[in-house]
């Protein structure tokens, strides 16, 4: 019997996270190495028992990472793990927007009761992700006008707002944005197709204000863990000062 190939612990655990079991890890890796194969093969190969194969053939098929040729004996081969992702992909996409559908139909008017409305005005948001679903969500609540600072260290996930700049700009918000030159090129580019783009340099901070009724403060890294941090308000006073602070900041600030 041959050694069954291995992968790393790291694309193990990732390949568990995208929703597969040990055994159908172990039969995949087996048919990028050895395809076209009969199941008692694959078994074999990947010390799956043969009592389980055809149920972890069936579900790695299922879920778009193995194809079946429908002869005698029937044969296996895997797909490339580019098209098994880029489908896991849109079926995660569309799932995602079908359950989003669902409960935000349901829960957003629990949500937007006024009693629960009665909340703080300050949220600290912490992580480079969480921020920009953050930014993502406020984003998409804008009517009129958008006002952004990209500080430096966000350019390397400028491009994760995109699609609701786009949205924005599609309903005809007045959307200006600052960022330094450092993003790169086809960044700006892009960005400066959905909105009004100015460059300046020394920027220490950043922020996202919408409507001028609630604001994103974009503090940086914290010294202990480089954790990018950030705090959400719509406390219409702290809204209006960073109003003001951008049109400062604006006026000095060079056209793209």
């Amino acid at each position: 019997m041959s050694v069954p190939l291995q992968v790393s612990e790291k694309t193990r655990r990732i390949l568990q996270d995208l929703g597969l079991t040990d055994y159908e890890i172990k039969a995949y890796v087996s048919l990028l190495a050895h395809p076209s194969v009969q199941a008692s093969e694959v078994s074999k190969d990947s010390d799956v028992p043969v009592s389980k194969i055809y149920e972890v053939l069936g579900n790695l098929e299922r879920k778009g990472w193995v194809e079946s040729q429908h002869s005698r004996p029937t044969r296996y081969f895997p797909k490339s793990p580019s098209t098994a992702l880029q489908a896991l992909r849109l079926r995660m996409e569309a799932d995602l927007k079908a359950n989003e559908d669902h409960l935000l139909t349901e829960l957003m008017p629990l949500y937007e009761k006024k009693e629960i409305q009665e909340r703080p005005d300050i949220w600290i948001i912490r992580g480079d992700y969480n921020i920009i679903a953050k930014i993502t969500e406020s984003i998409d609540r804008c009517k009129k006008e958008l006002l952004v600072v990209f500080p430096p260290a966000l350019n390397s996930v400028v491009d994760l707002v995109i699609p609701a700049l786009t949205s924005v700009n599609e309903a005809g918000a007045n959307v200006r944005i600052l960022m330094s030159g450092g993003v790169n090129e086809r960044s700006k580019s892009r960005i400066s197709a959905l909105a009004e783009l100015r460059l300046k340099e020394n920027m220490f901070g950043g922020g996202v204000i919408v409507d001028a009724t609630e604001v994103i403060l974009l503090l940086g890294r914290s010294s202990e863990n480089r954790e990018a941090l950030a705090i959400w308000s719509d406390h219409a006073g702290l809204a209006s000062f960073a109003k003001n602070y951008f049109e400062f900041l604006w006026v000095e600030a060079q056209p793209n």
